[in-house]
C-alpha cells in the first residue's frame, strides 16, 4: 500500500489530501501538523476551514484511509511520498524584507524529513515557493541523507477558495515538475499515477522543476493583473460616465480575452496574489531584471490605489468626515463562500475608516469576531505565520463591533459598505434597512452586487465601483 503523508493541515494540505484519499481508496493518506487545536478540529465535526463540499469528502474517508495526526515524525518516516504544505510568508525583516518568501518553516520541515527518514522518499513541494527552492531543499536533504535517496518534485496547487473541492475533482491541469534524470522521471511517474486515478492523462502536465515553480507564480500574477486592469478602468469609467460592467462585458466577449476575472471591485485579496507577485518582483530584482520587477509591482500599486480610492470616496461623500458616525461593513472575507480573511481588502478599508474615527459595525456570515479583531490589529504579513507564532492581539479595536445579522449592523448607521459579494446581500430588505438608518443614507457597493436604480428609488445615495456617479457624489469629489 502506498503511503502518503502531508506536512501542514491548512487550506491546501487538508482539502487536497482529503480528495486524494477519496479518489484513491488503496492509498493511506495522513495529514500531520504540529498544531494540536488544528488537528483536533480536522478530527471533529467542526472542520477548521469552511469550503463547500469539504465536510462530505472528509467524512467519507476519515478513519478509513484518511487520518489527521500530530505525530509528525512517525508518519513522515513511514511515508513513500511526503507533501510539504507549510506556510511561506513574506519576510518582514532582513534581506528581501517585504518581498522575499520566508522559507524558515520549509527548511525545518526538510531537515526533519532528512532526520527521520529510513527509506527512500519522494518529497513534493505543495506550498507556493520561490523558484529554485527545490534546489535548496535538495541540498539540505542530500547533505543530511545518511545514504537515503530523495527525489524532489514541484506540484503547485491551483485551487480557488470557495470552489476548491470542485477544482480538485476536475482540475484544469495538474502540474508536476521534476529533475530530468532517470530517477526524476521515475518520481514524476509515481506522483502522476496517484492523480491518474481521477484526472485524465492529458490534464497532467510534466515539466522541469523550475518551470513548475515559476508557472504557479506566473498564473497568480496574470490573474491579479486582470483584476488590476479592470479596476484601473473602473476609475476611468467613473470619471467619464461609462459603466464598467458594460465595458468589461464588451471586452470579455473577445474570445482571446474571455470573461473571467473581469469584475471591478474594491480590490483583490487572498493568501496568494500579493505574496506571489512580491515574490516574483524579488526574483526579478535578484536576477538583474528591474524593468520586469517594476512592471509587476504596478499590479499591487493599482490594487492599493483602488482600496484607498474607495475609502476616500466614502469619507468625501459624507461631508468629508466619518468621525463618530456608525458605518456598517457587510462582508469581511476576501470573497464569498469562504471564511478566509487573508489580505482581504476589507482590512485596509476598515483601517482607513477607523483612521478617520468611524464607528464600525461588521457582519460576515463566515468570519468570527476573534478573527476580525486579530486582522485589524495585526501587522502586515503576520497572518501568514502558524497561529501559535502569531503575536497575540493584546488590544481589541474599541470602535469595532461585530454582529451576526445584516439588519443589526445597519441599524442607525449613516452608511453601508458592501465589501464581500455574499449572495445573501443581494436579497436583503433594503427598504427596512433604509427606514432604520440615519439620513442621508449612503450605500457604497465595493462588489457591484446591488440594484442601483432600485436603491435610488428607495432614497439611498449610492456609489458603485465603476458606475456613473450620483449627482450627490459629483458635488462631493473624492480627492485621491
Amino acid at each position: 500500500m502506498v503511503k502518503i503523508c502531508c506536512i501542514g493541515a491548512g487550506y491546501v494540505g487538508g482539502p487536497t489530501m482529503a480528495v486524494i484519499a477519496l479518489k484513491c481508496p488503496k492509498i493511506e493518506v495522513v495529514v500531520v501538523d504540529i498544531s494540536v487545536p488544528r488537528i483536533n478540529a480536522w478530527n471533529s465535526d467542526q472542520l477548521p476551514i469552511y469550503e463547500p463540499g469539504l465536510e462530505d469528502v472528509v467524512k467519507q474517508c476519515r478513519g478509513k484511509n484518511l487520518f489527521f495526526s500530530t505525530d509528525v515524525e512517525k508518519h513522515v518516516s513511514e511515508a513513500d511520498i511526503v507533501f510539504v504544505s507549510v506556510n511561506t510568508p513574506t519576510k518582514t525583516r532582513g534581506l528581501g524584507a517585504g518581498k522575499a518568501a520566508d522559507l524558515t518553516y520549509w527548511e525545518s520541515a526538510a531537515r526533519m524529513i532528512a532526520d527521520v527518514s529510513k527509506s527512500d522518499k519522494i518529497v513534493v513541494e505543495k506550498s507556493t515557493v520561490p523558484v529554485k527552492t527545490a534546489e535548496a531543499i535538495e541540498k539540505i536533504l542530500t547533505h543530511n541523507s545518511k545514504g537515503i535517496n530523495f527525489q524532489i518534485l514541484s506540484n503547485p496547487e491551483f485551487l480557488a477558495e470557495g470552489t476548491a473541492i470542485k477544482d480538485l475533482f476536475k482540475p484544469d491541469r495538474v502540474l508536476i515538475g521534476g529533475r530530468e534524470t532517470p530517477e526524476g522521471f521515475k518520481a514524476v511517474k509515481a506522483l502522476k499515477d496517484v492523480y491518474a486515478h481521477w484526472v485524465p492523462e492529458e490534464n497532467i502536465i510534466t515539466t522541469n522543476l523550475w518551470s513548475a515553480e515559476l508557472s504557479k507564480l506566473a498564473a497568480n500574477a496574470f490573474l491579479a493583473q486582470r483584476i488590476s486592469s479592470v479596476n484601473a478602468m473602473s476609475a476611468l469609467c467613473e470619471a467619464t460616465g461609462a459603466d464598467v460592467s458594460q465595458v468589461s462585458y464588451a471586452v470579455g466577449t473577445d474570445s482571446r480575452i474571455g470573461p473571467k476575472f473581469l469584475n471591478a471591485s474594491v480590490g483583490f485579496g487572498g493568501s496568494c496574489f500579493q505574496k506571489d507577485i512580491l515574490n516574483l518582483v524579488y526574483i526579478c530584482e535578484c536576477n538583474g531584471l528591474p524593468e520586469v520587477a517594476e512592471y509587476w509591482k504596478q499590479v499591487i500599486k493599482i490594487n492599493d490605489y483602488q482600496k484607498n480610492r474607495f475609502v476616500n470616496r466614502v469619507v468625501a461623500s459624507m461631508f468629508n468626515t466619518v468621525a463618530n458616525k456608525k458605518v456598517a461593513i457587510l462582508g469581511f472575507a476576501f470573497k464569498k463562500d469562504t471564511g478566509d480573511t487573508r489580505e482581504t481588502p476589507a482590512i485596509d478599508v476598515c483601517k482607513g475608516l477607523l483612521g478617520d474615527k468611524a464607528q464600525l459595525s461588521i457582519y460576515d456570515p463566515q468570519v468570527t469576531e476573534d478573527q476580525i479583531q486579530r486582522d485589524l490589529t495585526m501587522n502586515k504579513f503576520d497572518w501568514d505565520h502558524p497561529l501559535h507564532l502569531q503575536p497575540m492581539s493584546p488590544s481589541t479595536v474599541k470602535q469595532v463591533s461585530v454582529v451576526w445579522d445584516a439588519y443589526k449592523a445597519t441599524k442607525d448607521a449613516h452608511a453601508v459598505c458592501i465589501l464581500t459579494e455574499w449572495d445573501e446581500f443581494k436579497t436583503l430588505d433594503f427598504q427596512k434597512i433604509y427606514d432604520n438608518m440615519q439620513k442621508p443614507a449612503f450605500i457604497f457597493d465595493g462588489r457591484n452586487v446591488i440594484n442601483l436604480d432600485k436603491l435610488r428609488e428607495i432614497g439611498f445615495i449610492v456609489y458603485s465601483i465603476g458606475k456613473p456617479l450620483d449627482a450627490w457624489l459629483k458635488d462631493m469629489p473624492a480627492v485621491a
